[in-house]
């Protein structure tokens, strides 16, 4: 008990100071302009920090209580063939039973991509974005795979209730494997991307092969979301229609369809506390600009993904024993 303490008064003073840090020296594409308002920066500081600081004392944990970890680990092994197996279960009764099978997987991003595209094409012409329809996909891609991946993970637990009840089997199984699944998805949905990419005359740059890195990030997010959503949801059912209209919102306030440059100032530095803002402009600047990311935008990326893990690796771990309780 005495060990938890100390790893939260050392993650408050970490956080604190790095909030002065970043609240003095915080780059514009991270925290936005000086410009701004004062407290908006203080809270893209203050939220980037404490995500920092989450980091650091996961990694002190690692370092310090070495058992814990590879007792979790000795366990992942143990059940990683249940885990292949809710995969390859997700993958094929996706499309059992329909004509052309798993063939939908790539055709069924392709042409909701297609029709996507020429939509919203027409609607934003006048924005003045080069090869629109890509710059749109490009957002939608990451955008896509967070909302399939949390939503699912969300139900995980509950919807494997029976399998809860009759043997032990580590709960984060659950969302891990719908993550997972979502992951294969994205991979057919960046062949349509890339597809669409060609038939655009979009140029291709070297930096294409670097697009795994803000994915990763992307999974570990939406691994630590979907770990925390499939907890809440076991103790609070109406969360499932709550994250529905905060799915909804977060797509808008996520630069999918617009250029954030013709947002207003409060909300231009209020965007950067969503962390898929950064990734989506991670993304882009590889597949689009061609330019790879420097320092920041990767601490940024780092610090939001590695905190959400934690976060939902803590109540996942903290709560699963009261599980059966309530299913």
């Amino acid at each position: 008990m005495n060990n938890k303490k100390h790893y939260f008064y050392i993650g408050i003073v970490i956080s604190i100071l790095l909030t002065v840090v970043f609240f003095l020296f915080l780059p514009i594409e991270v925290g936005g302009t000086r410009a701004g308002s004062a407290a908006i920066l203080l809270a893209n500081a203050g939220f980037l920090a404490v995500t920092m600081g989450a980091v650091i004392v996961f990694v002190l944990v690692l370092i310090t209580d070495k058992h814990v970890i590879k007792n979790q680990l000795i366990t992942f092994v143990r059940f990683r063939h249940l885990l292949k197996l809710m995969i390859k279960r997700d993958f094929v009764t996706r499309y059992r039973r329909s004509v052309f099978g798993v063939l939908w997987s790539l055709l069924n991003p392709l042409l909701t991509m297609f029709v996507l595209a020429m939509v919203f094409s027409m609607l934003f012409f006048h924005m003045g974005i080069d090869n629109f329809p890509v710059y749109f996909l490009s957002g939608q891609l990451i955008f896509g795979f967070f909302s399939e991946a949390t939503t699912q993970a969300m139900g995980s637990v509950t919807a494997g209730a029976a399998t809860i009840r009759k043997v032990y089997v580590p709960k984060y199984i659950f969302p891990l494997s719908k993550v997972l699944s979502s992951l294969v998805n994205l991979g057919f949905s960046f062949v349509a991307f890339l597809f669409m990419f060609v038939v655009t005359g979009g140029g291709f740059y070297w930096t294409m092969l670097l697009v795994p890195i803000p994915i990763l990030y992307a999974v570990v997010f939406s691994l630590g979301v979907g770990m925390l959503l499939s907890a809440m949801a076991v103790f609070f059912k109406d969360i499932t229609y709550i994250y529905g209209i905060g799915v909804t919102l977060l797509m808008f306030l996520t630069p999918i369809m617009y250029p954030v440059s013709i947002l207003p100032d409060r909300v231009y530095y209020l965007i950067h506390l969503n962390p898929l803002f950064h990734f989506v402009s991670y993304f882009r600047s590889l597949a689009l600009d061609g330019v790879v990311p420097g320092l920041w935008p990767n601490i940024a990326c780092l610090g939001f993904a590695i905190g959400a893990l934690v976060l939902g690796l803590y109540v996942k771990l903290k709560t699963q024993d009261k599980y059966i309780l309530h299913l």
